[in-house]
């Protein structure tokens, strides 16, 4: 039952992973270039008719792709034995559970920074700061594997809130602007969705590597994990930059 249980599981974090982010790469590497194309007449007509529909399953791609997510966290984890180390005296629910509310408190943490400062350069930095600091206090009760699937759990439980506390009612009250079924949204509204976006697409790349992470027992395993970490997702970041440069480009519309 435990194995049919992962493989259901895992098919279905996968499957819905790649709906979730491929939308997600499409809204910030082909949309956002393409949508500054459209005139008036072409904006009415067109984003009723395509972000409903890809606004679908983009936010339940995110729904589904989480729930799985916890549902693995619990069975190969909580249940799995590899939670913890044999020479960590905490058991595995509990480092479990510290783990679980530390990553909702993440979330907030997360959510009333970006409220509160202007500056990306600066806000990017104290996240980086943030996510080392979760990760290094992980390791002092939880194994590297699990620490590395947490900080998975924390960038991915961000990203799911962004989609469904900030992004997806953002996008109803722009789209229903656009339609002339409600007053056009404040300029802030516009800029939020933008930005959770934004912050979604960065970190859907560590978060990819961090799904396959226990494949490499030589970087969970090591001393310095959480460093080895750190510096993958600062690569990750340094790719989605160079996705966004690209996309910028007149190369992606060439035919």
């Amino acid at each position: 039952m435990n194995e049919w249980l992962n493989v259901i599981f895992r098919w279905t974090h996968l499957a819905a992973g790649v709906m979730w982010i491929g939308h997600l790469w499409f809204f910030n590497f082909v949309n956002a270039q393409l949508a500054k194309t459209y005139d008036p007449d072409s904006r009415k007509k067109v984003l009723p008719e395509l972000m409903p529909r890809a606004l679908y399953w983009f936010r339940w791609g995110a729904a589904y792709t989480w729930i799985t997510g916890i549902l693995l966290l619990f069975l190969v984890y909580w249940f799995g034995g590899v939670m913890v180390n044999p020479e960590q005296k905490m058991g595995p629910h509990a480092a479990g559970g510290i783990g679980l509310v530390l990553i909702v408190v993440g979330f907030f943490v997360y959510d009333v920074l970006w409220k509160s400062l202007k500056n990306e350069k600066a806000g990017a930095a104290i996240s980086f700061v943030l996510v080392a600091v979760f990760a290094y206090v992980l390791t002092r009760f939880m194994s590297g594997r699990a620490m590395y699937i947490h900080v998975g759990g924390l960038l991915g439980t961000i990203m799911a809130a962004n989609v469904w506390m900030r992004i997806w009612p953002a996008q109803r009250k722009i789209i229903a602007g656009v339609k002339g079924t409600a007053p056009a949204p404040d300029a802030s509204v516009v800029a939020l969705a933008g930005l959770r976006s934004k912050h979604n697409t960065y970190m859907s790349m560590p978060l990819m590597f961090i799904m396959v992470s226990n494949h490499f027992p030589t970087l969970y395993g090591s001393d310095l994990n959480w460093v080895i970490l750190m510096v993958l997702v600062a690569v990750g970041w340094g790719v989605t930059k160079l996705l966004y440069q690209k996309s910028a480009t007149p190369a992606p519309a060439q035919f």
